[in-house]
């Protein structure tokens, strides 16, 4: 499955951005998605991800509060609110489909990914 994310931009801290995933497929709906970014000079790092029927949601604790992952199977699509955000957040964004839900914060596990879109906090 092919991933395209985009929303992305600049945004002064406090602001909010909503990101977008979306699939080539329908089969987008038998996978797990999940979001992880990676700062310049950074390890890319666990964000979100939800369960393939959307029912679970696990959340890394620096977002937990202040972001929130959904899916729409029927369009093939997956999103990230980001609401009260910080210059901290300041990554490239990347989505990400596998087909388990086990290890759902390690980015070894996925197996296909979007190209990322930038988002930038201003202070």
């Amino acid at each position: 499955v092919q991933l395209q994310a985009s929303g992305g931009g600049l945004v002064q801290a406090g602001g909010s951005l909503r990101l977008s995933c979306a699939a080539s497929e329908r089969t987008f709906r038998s996978y797990v998605m999940g979001w992880f970014r990676q700062a310049p000079g950074k390890e890319r790092e666990f964000v979100t991800a939800i369960s393939r029927n959307g029912y679970s949601t696990y959340y890394a604790d620096s977002v937990k509060g202040r972001f929130t992952i959904s899916r729409d199977n029927a369009k093939n699509t997956g999103y990230l609110q980001m609401n009260s955000l910080r210059p901290e957040d300041t990554a490239l964004y990347y989505c990400a489909a596998s087909e388990s839900i086990a290890g759902y914060s390690d980015y070894l596990t996925y197996d296909y990914w979007g190209q990322g879109t930038l988002v930038t906090v201003s202070s």
